[in-house]
């Protein structure tokens, strides 16, 4: 006859294994937060000395340099990089410590996704570097050529430099998060696509509203070394003395003032010279 299992016997051991489960639980939490408690404190003193030491190297100057950027003063933006980077390693400590205390508490699942988060950090400070670099070298490329197009007294040269500045940034921007892991094949094929069609549109009306000024300037580089300020010339039934030549004008001084003339017309009407 088999024989019926002793009540009180399972009970006691049901009751002495959720007390020692329970027991384990309450010293696995109490250490989990003793640790993320010495984390924080780590932490915060860690981005509190950190903030001073940037914002003694003049870091900060780094930022008002970005705030100065014409595309981003718009924004107006008010940010400390010592106090972005502080803010960065206040989580990443944070982060790294909380892996430690999910282990104690045996959740895998919390622990791992911590994990991921402090692997993940490294790549996003890598990215933010590339990004930044790319704003300032994108910043420097559109100054270049808001210049390059005002030596040539070329129109739109501040839309032309903007177009640049973001072309140059986006590029970076794909690079960045590339670095940081994320998929950007799809944004690229788009990216290709919409440059394309700008570039092929640009050129055309660009190169129909500028023909006039890139004949002027084809034409200096003829006329350079033919005639001089000081010469007394005709053109197109028009004497007087050459005061100035520049990319795209010769400026003559007559009896009844100056005439200006482009300078195309050195090439495509006769001009007489007098000395």
């Amino acid at each position: 006859m088999n024989k019926l299992p002793n009540l009180k016997e399972i009970l006691i051991d049901t009751f002495s294994k959720l007390i020692e489960q329970f027991s384990t639980f309450t010293s696995n939490f109490i250490s989990a937060i003793v640790i993320l408690l010495i984390g924080w404190i780590i932490a915060k003193t860690a981005s509190i000395v950190i903030k001073n030491v940037l914002s003694r190297v003049g870091i900060d100057k780094i930022g008002d340099k970005i705030k100065d950027i014409e595309a981003i003063k718009k924004f107006n933006l008010d940010f400390k990089l010592s106090n972005i980077v502080a803010w960065i390693v206040y989580v990443f400590i944070m982060l790294f410590l909380s892996v430690s205390a999910a282990d104690k508490l045996g959740v895998p699942a919390i622990s791992n996704m911590f994990l991921m988060l402090v692997n993940f950090i490294p790549k996003v400070i890598v990215a933010g570097v590339m990004t930044l670099i790319g704003l300032f070298l994108s910043d420097l490329a559109r100054n270049f050529v808001v210049a390059l197009c005002k030596s040539f007294n070329i129109a739109s040269g501040k839309l032309i430099g903007m177009g640049i500045f973001f072309f140059l940034l986006f590029i970076t921007v794909i690079l960045a998060l590339g670095q940081a892991g994320i998929n950007t094949a799809l944004l690229e094929s788009s990216f290709n696509i919409i440059v394309g069609g700008m570039v092929l549109a640009f050129s055309i009306g660009y190169g129909f509203a500028s023909k006039e000024i890139l004949l002027n300037i084809l034409s200096s580089f003829y006329s350079k070394n033919k005639f001089v300020e000081g010469q007394i010339i005709e053109i197109l039934d028009v004497k007087g003395k050459i005061l100035k030549i520049d990319n795209t004008s010769i400026v003559l001084e007559t009896e009844g003032g100056q005439t200006i003339f482009p300078l195309k017309v050195l090439q495509s009407e006769k001009v007489t010279l007098f000395n």
